[in-house]
């Protein structure tokens, strides 16, 4: 891990992989199915490769793409 991306993208799917795995020992909700976290993980991969590939501003705004995913798709803050 030697760019800023690797740890942003890192923590992005930390993130995700805490949702889901909260959310996996109780009930689910209706919404929460597991191919939803699929692009939220694939869009980290991806924007981790970009910000290294030298192209931080794509990167930034991919990062921020998934981060509105989640927000609006998994919806983390929604109780069961």
């Amino acid at each position: 891990m030697k760019s800023v991306f690797d740890w942003l993208t890192v923590a992005i799917f930390i993130g995700i992989a805490l949702i889901y795995l909260q959310r996996s020992v109780g009930d689910r909700p209706a919404h929460d199915a597991v191919w939803k976290y699929l692009p939220a993980a694939g869009g980290c991969m991806l924007a981790n490769y970009v910000g290294n590939s030298g192209m931080p501003m794509v990167a930034t705004t991919m990062m921020l793409a998934v981060l509105i995913y989640v927000w609006l798709v998994i919806r983390p803050l929604e109780r069961a």
